[in-house]
């Protein structure tokens, strides 16, 4: 993605945040088997503290196309517009994420999530594999890898 422009996010980027974060999250839970536990992000923002991280957006000809959310050592939200996937939208917000952040830096993943690829190939190294509940979705029991990068 050559004109991928990364900026802070704005109150004003939230709706256009849940249409990228809805979408690109039953695509993420469907592939862990998990589509049931699909909460909107105008709910799972507020359960699941969005607000409390650094936040970012990347947007093409003045359009939100992706947004990333860390502190400084966690990888906390990666969502991209599906319409813009496999186009380098992730690897950019990634790399302009661990510019930002302390050493090491953590993040989990859903297993079956084919985002871990990407992970990976930006140099995040699996640690460990952890059984536990949702955040913010309790309800459900979730299989994650916790990745790091040093």
């Amino acid at each position: 993605m050559d004109k991928l422009e990364i900026r802070e996010y704005h109150e004003a980027d939230f709706d256009r945040l849940c249409q990228i974060h809805d979408q690109a999250r039953k695509q993420e839970l469907e592939a862990a088997n998990l589509s049931e536990a699909f909460k909107p992000l105008k709910i799972a923002a507020y359960e699941e503290d969005l607000f409390s991280y650094n936040i970012y957006v990347g947007q093409k000809d003045k359009k939100v196309i992706g947004f990333v959310a860390f502190s400084d050592d966690e990888l906390a939200w990666l969502y991209v517009d599906p319409s813009f996937q496999k186009q380098g939208v992730g690897s950019k917000l990634i790399e302009f994420s661990l510019s930002k952040m302390k050493r090491p830096v953590y993040l989990e993943v859903l297993t079956g999530n084919p985002a871990k690829e990407l992970y990976l190939h930006k140099g995040f190294k699996f640690c460990k594999h952890e059984s536990g509940k949702m955040p913010g979705n309790e309800d459900f029991k979730v299989e994650v890898d916790l990745l790091v990068y040093r």
